[in-house]
């Protein structure tokens, strides 16, 4: 969908190649367990800087490792330094009008994004806090969307330039982690209140019959958190186009 956010200069060489993108984007998460240091680029766990680690953690990464080290920074995650970065790196492919690095680029950029904009990536308790919160993350950004993403909206409109690429990935990372709160909340508010043998139920997937969080249990869920996935699924699109758009300035606006 960013693809569509992306004005004439751009749109048709993307919109050419959006399958490609569409397929690639998921490589990142492929690589996360064969790369050394790639997991590390799809969260932070902000919250161990502190109850306000807004306050405390400097944006720049000279700065931010000259403070907590870059050992530590690597153990608990680099997501918004490596979407400045990607950044960075697109923006250089776009100069050199390398097409094949710049769909490759992209793609992994905006599966980056996605992972800003996904609140559960930016918290130590990604999974959970407590045994029966096992699930959250995959209930989040897998299950609900499965179940419901057909629903949103995803009408972002034009792509915009961005000053400062990192100022716009702290942006996200902030906003995300401001909702992880109400995630557990919702959680816990249906969870303990919903009858035990209706939370799960068992789905066939391919041969097999899968056991998920039950089509009823997801839905009062969804709507607890009151369109919370589809703003953060729009944001990762807008954002999406605004750095794929940004790149291309920054790499002398290329004819594609």
């Amino acid at each position: 969908m960013a693809v569509f956010t992306l004005p004439p200069p751009l749109f048709g060489f993307f919109r050419e190649n959006i399958e490609y993108l569409s397929d690639r984007a998921v490589d990142p998460d492929k690589l996360a367990h064969v790369i050394e240091g790639e997991a590390e680029r799809h969260f932070i766990d902000i919250d161990h800087y502190g109850e306000y680690p807004f306050k405390e953690m400097p944006r720049r990464w000279e700065e931010a490792a000259g403070k907590y080290s870059a050992d530590t920074l690597m153990k608990y995650g680099v997501l918004p330094w490596h979407i400045d970065r990607m950044v960075i790196r697109l923006s250089e492919a776009f100069a050199d009008k390398d097409k094949e690095k710049i769909l490759r680029l992209s793609a992994h950029l905006g599966h980056y994004v996605a992972d800003a904009c996904t609140p559960l990536h930016t918290t130590k308790h990604y999974n959970g806090i407590r045994p029966e919160q096992r699930g959250i993350h995959s209930l989040w950004e897998s299950r609900l969307p499965e179940l419901f993403a057909e629903e949103y909206s995803y009408f972002a409109g034009r792509a915009d330039y961005t000053g400062n690429t990192l100022d716009m990935a702290w942006e996200l990372i902030e906003e995300s982690h401001s909702m992880v709160n109400t995630i557990f909340s919702c959680y816990n508010s249906i969870y303990f209140s919903f009858p035990e043998d209706r939370i799960f139920s068992h789905e066939i997937r391919g041969r097999a019959a899968e056991r998920e969080f039950s089509r009823e249990f997801c839905k009062a869920i969804h709507e607890c958190m009151e369109g919370m996935i589809e703003e953060r699924m729009l944001r990762a699109v807008k954002v999406t186009g605004d750095l794929w758009f940004t790149a291309w300035i920054m790499g002398g606006q290329p004819d594609l």
